[in-house]
């Protein structure tokens, strides 16, 4: 069974953790640790048999919201936490009054794409060379009507 909640401090050291296994740029404990008292993000944790299994980040910009982050851990991939997490997201945005969700991912990485594509984010433009190591094209994606999805 898969739990969604919002990110918690004891939560910090295992996400650290996570970036650091997946990201090139790993986001800091010390950047996580603000997130967690900044009004304007959420951050979801999901738990996998009572384990960290992935998380996201998501800043609130008055009826739009940005996921900057989505991640799972190798060890849970194809189990249904990204799913999970991405309808917290929707679950948190729809109560929060958010209507239009964005996000970017790699153009290579085609597994987040699809699982993005279905849940009602479309493909609107790409961001020439946005991530490093490696450098690489993001494409930007958008869900309007997070009703729909």
């Amino acid at each position: 069974m898969i739990l969604c909640r919002e990110m918690q401090e004891s939560d910090i050291p295992w996400i650290a953790e996570l970036e650091k296994e997946n990201f090139s740029i790993p986001w800091s404990e010390a950047s996580l640790s603000k997130e967690i008292y900044n009004k304007n993000s959420v951050f979801i944790v999901a738990e996998y048999e009572g384990n960290i299994a992935g998380y996201a980040g998501m800043y609130l910009i008055g009826t739009e919201a940005d996921i900057t982050n989505v991640v799972v851990s190798r060890l849970y991939r194809r189990n249904g936490v990204a799913s999970a997490i991405i309808n917290k997201i929707k679950d948190y945005a729809k109560s929060a009054q958010i209507t239009e969700i964005t996000l970017e991912v790699r153009v290579s990485n085609i597994p987040a794409i699809k699982l993005y594509e279905k849940y009602g984010f479309l493909s609107e433009g790409i961001r020439p060379g946005f991530y490093d190591f490696p450098k690489e094209d993001a494409l930007i994606m958008w869900n309007r009507n997070i009703s729909d999805c």
